[in-house]
């Protein structure tokens, strides 16, 4: 199931485009340490990583670093977790760059973001590193393209309560879910190859999470077929519910813009529009509204999809006297409601959309990016703030209010740990395996003493 050479013409590409070795500020070589070079790295500074393997994490809470991959010769440097390390990279600082880096067998994530403003990733090569690939949460204006990611047991790249990101030119295969934006705003994802994934591109609001909304998304000239891959998610969590089969998801996010996608082979559907009962057993959040609104359906070339549907889906097309399965599927809410639209609908095998007006909007040549021209302020973050954010961009990710994700609900840690902020805190520095249905959670070791301590009292107290 888990291809560990890159396929396509985007790989291709890598290798044309690799960087030669230049001079900079510091040099990684071979048997030394990249957090090394970090510690002594000051803003602007650029880290060159030379071939070689790299077993470690890398923690970076410094503005202004970039980690650039020396390739030489077809050889990269390659970062190894051996299945026992959690996180190859973690960044909270603003202006981060990393590339040019292969990252492979980590049990949590490649790249994980824990805010931080103007972001770059890209060039990477992210193969089998468990729960999530590229998983930038809480930053502003970034960047993540030419990356090529496959063998993740959730989303390759997950775009997590961000605004202003441009999301283009990867290649993601044999994942659960190829590209997944997940409560951000102001979202392009562009050029990208989504193929042989359980679902190429979703596009979600997530209950319980700190942002409440997913808004202003174009999906636009993507390559989205034969995402037919069984689910291999972790069981219980949300991902692990999608069906195989299906190119595009969008669930309960507003203002989508749909243009110039070909989206073929996917088994169950071509897309599916539906509100938050597609997940049927999370938990309600009254400040998530549930439907999809405003969706627009410009042109896009669908064929092929459909052919073998899950159940529901072929029980849809009994109900409808139709041998063919859907294009489009829109499920219940105001997927029904005409401040949906799309043109040219008679191209398409769909279910549910016969209300839907004729969009006005006819193509996105006004849109050329999401990016914040001249960037992002840098985030500036006090010691209450950071508290709130490490909170938000670490443990909100994977431990939602009130449902299950990754972890157990925040709920659920609260009466666990009632009177008892010190076991968190003790827990989050050197976890280990409590329950069989929950992965184990990665360390947090980096955080001082004093901020995992603070981090464990704000948890404690969050009411919603």
């Amino acid at each position: 199931m888990k291809k560990i050479i890159p396929q396509g013409l985007l790989w291709l590409s890598l290798i044309l485009a690799a960087p030669t070795l230049m001079a900079a500020d510091i040099l990684v070589k071979d048997g030394e340490s990249i957090q090394g070079a970090v510690n002594k790295a000051n803003t602007g500074d650029v880290i060159l990583v030379h071939p070689g393997t790299y077993k470690e994490s890398v923690y970076v809470d410094k503005d202004g670093i970039t980690i650039r991959g020396v390739v030489i010769d077809g050889e990269w440097p390659v970062m190894e977790g051996e299945g026992v390390r959690n996180d190859a990279i973690l960044y909270s600082g603003n202006d981060f760059t990393v590339e040019w880096l292969t990252i492979t067998h980590y049990k949590g994530n490649a790249i994980m973001g824990q805010a931080g403003n103007n972001f770059v990733i890209r060039y990477n090569r992210v193969i089998d590193t468990g729960v999530y690939g590229i998983f930038p949460q809480f930053g502003k204006n970034g960047l993540i393209e030419y990356n090529v990611l496959s063998g993740i047991e959730d989303a390759a790249i997950y775009v997590g309560m961000c605004d202003n990101v441009d999301v283009r030119h990867n290649e993601v295969f044999d994942n659960v879910a190829g590209i997944e934006i997940k409560n951000p705003r102001h979202a392009l994802v562009e050029n990208n190859y989504a193929h042989d994934n359980t679902a190429g591109l979703l596009v979600f609001i997530t209950p319980g999470l700190p942002i409440k909304t997913t808004y202003d998304v174009v999906l636009r000239n993507n390559f989205v077929v034969n995402n037919n891959t069984a689910n291999f998610g972790a069981p219980g969590s949300i991902v692990s519910k999608v069906p195989a089969g299906i190119g595009i998801v969008v669930m309960a996010a507003d203002d989508v813009i749909v243009e110039g996608n070909i989206i073929s082979g996917n088994k169950t559907a071509g897309m599916v529009v539906t509100d938050l009962a597609f997940i049927t057993d999370i938990s309600s959040d009254p400040d998530s509204e549930p439907n999809p609104d405003r969706m627009v359906f410009l042109d896009n070339l669908m064929f092929d999809n459909g052919a073998d549907p899950v159940a529901d889906v072929k029980a849809l097309m009994l109900t409808q006297f139709s041998r063919s399965g859907p294009d489009i599927l829109a499920n219940l809410g105001s997927a029904q409601e005409p401040d949906n639209c799309i043109i040219n609908r008679e191209r398409y095998t769909s279910f549910g959309v016969k209300k839907w007006s004729e969009c006005e909007r006819k193509d996105t040549k006004d849109i050329v990016s999401m990016l914040i021209p001249g960037g992002a302020p840098s985030e500036v973050v006090t010691t209450e703030g950071r508290t709130k954010l490490l909170y938000q961009g670490i443990c909100a990710g994977c431990h939602a209010y009130n449902l299950r994700m990754i972890g157990p609900p925040t709920l659920t840690v609260q009466a666990l740990y009632l009177n008892d902020p010190q076991g968190i805190a003790d827990y989050i520095a050197a976890p280990h395996k409590v329950r069989t249905d929950y992965p184990t959670m990665p360390p947090q070791g980096h955080l001082s003493p004093e901020l995992r301590r603070d981090v464990a009292e704000y948890m404690l107290s969050v009411t919603k």
